[in-house]
């Protein structure tokens, strides 16, 4: 009987049983998940006896063993295996990866795959893994019931509640997570605002903090890693779940919502958009993490893999614009402060996230590299130029002014060429919060305030759109200058580049730039009520307390020292700035404005004075 035929007549014979048994091992698989997960965070979340360990363990081991046998049932009934190997290549690595363990560890009582990473000096390689495999079949699993199933009802919800809602829920995960004993280190109790603190300047990608990295044990540190990377998935990526949600069931209710996010017409093709945004990313980190390896010096890191794992983490913080750093201080600190080779790559790893993958992809991708080369008439899209002209010129802007306004000050002690790097780095981390100089000038040795009020303007503008960065935009600048430009010209039209800019983005761009001005005046009075005891203390002004505000709600990370100092109420007005700050002045307006019910109107003409 040849091997058709054979394939033939199993087929026919489990025909009739596949759609319930493939739904039950759905079922099944989220449960086993669920269970998965929920076992991982109470074993990596508390100590534990080595048997009740080892107990735990075997819980684990279970759900890895379920996983094989339902892909391998998944393959037996599927009608074209081969065809179902390449569409599920990535699980099956994961089950080949399951297997070689597996078997190793049955037959020679060791992680083959553990082993070789241990003996490159990466510790806790199984744990990450571990978390990995269990959230990726949770995720896929969950997914796979929406599609096809009736089990979960059908909402219809406003994008911007979506929107929110996702990072919410990532906040307060990571809140729950950080609580946890085992995340922070023996002499530090993490309390819920402290943690909630923390996880929303991760997942907003701000970098503000209340507590320092070595606060925290390393599996806290990957916490807020994963944070930072799920949060820098920028805005773009919203598209990718727009119509997502509205296949599975989680229906939305306005598309204009979502163009204004992505502000292109990629997410006519957003699977494949995620899909370049999750590659490109990764892949920028991984070059910035290998750029970072060999400059860090070896005196600071105790193994490879914690010279490793550094290099990764501010790769990753770099690029998402988030400004959080290993070391206590930051960048300033005296290990890397004089490091002017670091300084450089994380230059540019904060340039690039702040350029927006618009543009990136734009300028680099090979096929729009292709067609330029061969059609030389082309240029960069007009967003594209937006984005990189007026990012180059808030570049110069920041740099130029820090050496003039610092030449006596923080760089006195430099030379020419270490000069031009600490002015252009402190100009470019306008959108990320890194610092290579002292901000606080409380002891009267910080940064002077010409510079400072000069930091303030570039950090309420910001990044690009579609970047991990915040601010108003570069876009949303560009407009209004425009604007602003046509109106003291007596000019008819609005122009960038030679494009008539129309008065519905106008609109926008100033609506925007109201509710961010009136966002942080609010929360700036706010605070200079909370933060008495702050403008009481020596060295303190109300300066200080606006530069933490914008730099919140600009979703930043810079500040001059007070963040730990923050009272209760403080710290929650500055998580309300930076979670405002990253979902978008534009999101809170669409979701509280009234929907008019008709356009079709207009009132006589008004006329006032002006000025």
């Amino acid at each position: 009987m040849s091997w058709n035929k054979f394939r033939e007549r199993i087929n026919l014979k489990l025909y009739g049983s596949k759609e319930s048994v493939l739904k039950s091992l759905r079922i099944i698989n989220l449960l086993v998940s669920v269970s998965a997960i929920g076992t991982l965070i109470y074993i990596y979340g508390f100590q534990h006896t080595t048997l009740e360990k080892e107990g735990l363990l075997n819980i684990i081991k279970g759900s890895f063993v379920f996983y094989i046998f339902q892909y391998f049932i998944r393959l037996i009934y599927d009608f074209q295996p081969k065809q179902f190997l390449r569409n599920t290549w990535f699980e099956g690595v994961i089950m080949l990866f399951l297997l070689i363990e597996g078997i190793s560890y049955n037959f020679f009582d060791l992680l083959l795959i553990e082993e070789v990473f241990q003996r490159m000096g990466i510790s806790s390689f199984t744990d990450i893994t571990t978390f990995f495999i269990q959230a990726y079949f949770f995720i896929v699993v969950f997914l796979e019931l929406k599609r096809s199933s009736s089990i979960f009802p059908k909402f219809k919800l406003h994008p911007a509640i979506v929107f929110m809602l996702s990072f919410l829920f990532i906040i307060i995960a990571g809140t729950g997570l950080l609580m946890l004993p085992e995340m922070s280190q023996p002499s530090v109790d993490v309390g819920f605002t402290d943690a909630f603190f923390m996880s929303t300047s991760a997942t907003c990608v701000t970098g503000l903090g209340v507590l320092e990295m070595s606060d925290f044990t390393y599996k806290g540190q990957v916490i807020i890693l994963v944070l930072i990377k799920l949060g820098g998935l920028n805005i773009i990526a919203f598209g990718f779940i727009f119509i997502l949600m509205n296949k599975i069931g989680l229906g939305v209710k306005q598309d204009s919502l979502v163009e204004d996010f992505v502000n292109t017409d990629a997410v006519h093709n957003t699977r494949n958009v995620l899909r370049k945004i999750v590659l490109w990313s990764i892949g920028i980190e991984l070059i910035g993490a290998m750029a970072l390896y060999p400059l860090w010096g070896g005196d600071h890191f105790q193994s490879f893999g914690d010279q490793i794992f550094s290099s990764i983490f501010h790769s990753v913080s770099a690029f998402n614009n988030a400004g959080l750093s290993l070391f206590d201080g930051g960048l300033y600190h005296e290990a890397v402060r004089n490091n002017y080779l670091v300084h450089l790559v994380i230059t540019i790893l904060v340039f690039f996230g702040a350029l927006g993958f618009v543009a990136i992809f734009n300028l680099f991708d090979p096929n729009s590299l292709r067609d330029r080369l061969q059609n030389p008439w082309k240029q960069i899209s007009f967003s594209t130029k937006i984005a990189l002209y007026f990012s180059l010129i808030f570049v110069v802007i920041g740099g130029v002014g820090f050496y003039i306004l610092e030449y006596n000050n923080s760089l006195a002690n430099q030379s020419v060429g270490e000069s031009v790097i600490t002015s252009l780095f402190q100009s470019v981390t306008r959108t990320s919060g890194f610092s290579t100089v002292d901000f606080d000038a409380s002891d009267g040795y910080g940064l002077g305030i010409p510079f400072m009020i000069l930091m303030l303007f570039l950090m309420f503008v910001g990044s690009s759109s579609s970047s991990t960065g915040g601010g108003i935009k570069t876009s949303t600048f560009a407009i209004i200058w425009a604007s602003f430009t046509k109106t003291i010209r007596g000019k008819k039209h609005t122009a960038i580049f030679n494009r008539t800019i129309s008065q519905d983005l106008i609109g926008k761009a100033f609506a925007v730039l109201l509710i961010f001005i009136g966002g942080n005046l609010i929360c700036i009075f706010a605070l200079s009520i909370t933060e008495a005891e702050i403008l009481a203390s020596q060295g303190r002004t109300i300066l200080d307390l606006v530069f933490e505000e914008v730099s919140a709600f600009g979703t930043v990370g810079l500040s001059t020292g007070i963040t730990a100092d923050l009272s209760e109420a403080g710290k929650y007005i500055i998580v309300v700035s930076m979670f405002v700050g990253r979902v978008g002045t534009l999101t809170i307006a669409y979701l509280f404005g009234k929907k008019l019910l008709s356009r079709n109107y207009k009132y006589p003409s008004g006329h006032t004075m002006v000025g």
